[in-house]
């Protein structure tokens, strides 16, 4: 008897404790959205004596995280203080964007990560920046780094010629050096975030020449089969297969940043036929994968009967959330039908908010209504970023801006330091050649014991499972950091 009131007296604490909100309320939105920021930021010790700013504790055994997730997670507090207007993180925010930017490049390739440094880690940093110029997220003083600087920093070296080659007939690799398992994959997200930051660089400075590279881009992936005539789009495939083997398991977050990047191209080219009807096909087919029974669902991992998603996938229905919402404001005609598909993950995303110490830690699963036992970074993330993304409904705010329409984010078209991919390499001289040669030598001597370490699989990605090809056996890259197998 006693045993069955304290169960129920357990129950009532945490029905208590759990998040509350009514989403029919501006101050309510706020009110919530403040609760799951503070206890998400719980997880970021980087601004604790000793810890390194701007990452979350990682990369394993260390940590649970990865350095990317730091990017995205900095680009969701930017994005929380535009809805909201709460100030409160906006100067750790700042710090530990400037303090992985790695100066003097500032293009985000700090060396302590460069050994596994994916286009998509690097990417995600730049898609923050790029979105603190466009929400005017305040400057950073004038001797650091510029947010829009360091965008186009991050665009500028992946469009560097070292970054595309021939293979698959273009492209970026998902992973950077040769050594890692993933620089023999190209993928959606990499490619993806590319575009993504084309299309917003050139509508936010007018500059032609990243709208050709987003073109350029979207083109590749379209044809080399990474997205379908219907618009879904698949994971990647490897270069010694000329990408026609296609890993098709569908991730929302892959959808969403070619949705967000289409939306800007809408926008820039003042409402083109061609990118209304990628704009549409795009929300049309990922409502249809990814919301289809309300909630948003990861599908490739999120199963019925189990999760199989690594810590990376617990965090991109959140993103998902966010770039949908800023695709209601450059592409106003998909207003109506995304609000009412977000409000209702949203509304579901709430009642998952009941666990943790304090009884309003948020799960992963969003379709139970309850808690799922699984609470981390990532599930605070979306959850922030679905409630935040409401306001836009509620309240005024602002779409994103340019240098023409209030913008004040200060730019260098040169960022990212040599090569600039808006001009031409001059000839080498034999001198430099020369010294090409010893530098090179004395490189590749030093980083031999790093090379290799990450061959045999002991860095960021472990070796690869395989999957039937035929007869052979083909490596299939974890989806970023992890690994899944899949028989074909």
């Amino acid at each position: 008897m006693l045993a069955k009131a304290a169960t129920t007296l357990l129950a009532a604490s945490s029905a208590l404790a759990a998040l509350q909100v009514d989403l029919e309320s501006p101050d309510s939105i706020k009110a919530a959205a403040r609760q799951v920021a503070y206890d998400l930021l719980t997880y970021y010790k980087g601004n604790q004596s000793g810890m390194t700013p701007g990452i979350l504790p990682g990369p394993p055994p260390a940590g649970d995280y990865y350095w990317w997730e730091g990017g995205a997670l900095w680009g969701t507090m930017i994005d929380y203080w535009h809805y909201t207007g709460d100030t409160s993180y906006n100067e750790v925010t700042t710090q530990a964007m400037l303090f992985q930017a790695s100066p003097p490049q500032n293009s985000y390739m700090p060396p302590n990560w460069t050994a596994s440094l994916g286009n998509d880690d690097q990417g995600f940093w730049g898609m923050s920046a790029m979105l603190a110029a466009e929400v005017n997220f305040p400057n950073p003083p004038k001797d650091q780094a510029q947010w829009l600087a360091l965008a186009q920093a991050v665009f500028n070296t992946q469009a560097s010629p070292d970054r595309h080659d021939t293979t698959c007939n273009g492209g970026l690799r998902w992973q950077i050096p040769l050594a890692n398992i993933g620089y023999d994959y190209k993928n959606s997200i990499a490619n993806g975030i590319f575009f993504n930051l084309g299309a917003r660089l050139a509508r936010y400075t007018g500059n032609a020449t990243y709208y050709d590279w987003a073109v350029k881009t979207w083109d590749w992936v379209e044809g080399v089969g990474l997205m379908s005539e219907s618009y879904d789009v698949y994971d990647g495939a490897h270069v010694e297969y000329n990408c026609t083997d296609i890993f098709k398991a569908q991730f929302s977050y892959n959808a969403g940043v070619f949705l967000q990047g289409a939306a800007f191209m809408y926008n820039y080219t003042n409402g083109s036929q061609i990118w209304h009807d990628r704009v549409t096909g795009l929300v049309n087919r990922t409502i249809e994968v990814f919301f289809a029974n309300g909630p948003i669902v990861e599908v490739s991992c999120e199963l019925e009967g189990k999760i199989t998603c690594k810590t990376d996938m617990l965090s991109f229905k959140g993103y998902t959330h966010r770039w949908m919402a800023q695709t209601t404001q450059l592409a106003p005609f998909t207003h109506d039908l995304i609000m009412k598909t977000l409000r209702n993950s949203t509304a579901a995303a709430v009642k998952s908010c009941q666990g943790g110490d304090n009884g309003r830690q948020c799960g992963f699963r969003w379709t139970t209504g309850g808690y799922d036992g699984l609470t981390g970074a990532g599930q605070e993330m979306s959850v922030l970023a679905a409630l935040s993304t409401l306001l836009i409904d509620q309240i005024k705010i602002t779409g994103p801006v340019t240098n023409g329409t209030g913008g004040t984010s200060v730019g260098n078209p040169n960022a990212g330091g040599d090569p600039n991919p808006f001009q031409p390499h001059p000839p080498a001289t034999t001198a430099d050649r020369a010294g090409a040669g010893v530098l090179t030598a004395f490189v590749l001597s030093s980083l031999m014991g790093t090379l290799l370490w990450m061959s045999f699989g002991w860095g960021e990605t472990a070796a690869a499972p395989v999957r039937r090809k035929g007869k052979k056996l083909v490596k299939v890259p974890r989806i970023r950091t992890e690994m899944v197998e899949v028989l074909s």
